[in-house]
């Protein structure tokens, strides 16, 4: 299989704008059957990551990437079940898109070079050129799209929350990555979107927590294969926390807010 630098570069240098943005359901399908023609690893983070070209089937043309994490390459964690971070990975995209929160890139559970692992499509994020004061005006911003992230996290009881796990792609959208270290059932949020803590939650928000935890059989059925039964118990609580409260809760500074993440 040919490693990916040269193919990335082409994509980067022919390409006059970003690729097209990929309906959910058109860029699962790619995900799940089209052929991994290229990879290299990702030099940085503590499980092995590779970037992956896709090629749609039919065709000759590389047309989209993705960042595969397989299931033999994470590390082991004392407070996390062996060999499960890429099931959590699929199960933050699936809450996100049982949502209606576009707020996760779209990700499967399929065999790669190196087995089974996550698949999650490669958004290339715009390179912001700001400074330390303006980095902290964007992220902290209370645009519905924050709060959706902020949410997210609880529900899915984030404990990896950094600012380089969030990005703005080139279509200007807001989207969160590497959720490996979600859906445990003791507390474990740490984020660095902690601008809402306290605050009210958005009616339109509620009623989406309150739309997906009212069927708790669907609920149940479609996380069976990515979670653990006590981890879809524990998110059903957080749900319902949520919702009896109507508001975020505050954070504790000393656990839940990692300021050197910044």
């Amino acid at each position: 299989m040919p490693d990916l630098h040269l193919r990335l570069e082409e994509s980067e240098s022919d390409c006059p704008g970003p690729p097209p943005a990929l309906d959910a359901d058109v860029a699962i399908t790619l995900l799940s059957h089209a052929e991994i023609s290229g990879e290299t690893l990702v030099p940085w983070g503590s499980n092995y990551t590779f970037a992956v070209a896709l090629q749609p089937e039919g065709s000759e043309q590389v047309e989209q990437f993705g960042i595969y994490k397989p299931r033999r390459g994470e590390r082991p964690l004392w407070d996390f079940p062996p060999r499960t971070l890429y099931l959590r990975e699929w199960a933050s995209w699936l809450l996100a898109n049982a949502l209606g929160w576009d707020i996760v890139p779209p990700t499967v559970v399929r065999k790669g070079p190196h087995g089974v692992g996550s698949l999650q499509l490669y958004l290339a994020p715009v390179m912001e050129e700001f400074d330390e004061g303006q980095t902290l005006e964007f992220w902290g911003q209370t645009t519905p799209v924050m709060e959706q992230i902020a949410l997210f996290d609880l529900i899915a009881n984030n404990a990896d929350r950094k600012l380089t796990h969030l990005l703005r792609d080139q279509h200007d959208r807001i989207r969160g990555i590497d959720h490996g270290l979600t859906f445990n059932i003791a507390p474990k949020l740490r984020t660095v979107v902690w601008q809402f803590a306290g605050e009210p939650i958005r009616d339109e928000l509620l009623e989406a927590i309150a739309e997906l935890r009212n069927d708790e059989d669907a609920l149940r059925t479609m996380f069976l294969s990515a979670l653990a039964p006590e981890e879809i118990v524990a998110m059903i609580d957080r749900m319902d926390t949520l919702l009896v409260r109507g508001r975020h809760p505050y954070l504790d500074p000393n656990v839940n807010i990692p300021y050197g993440w910044w």
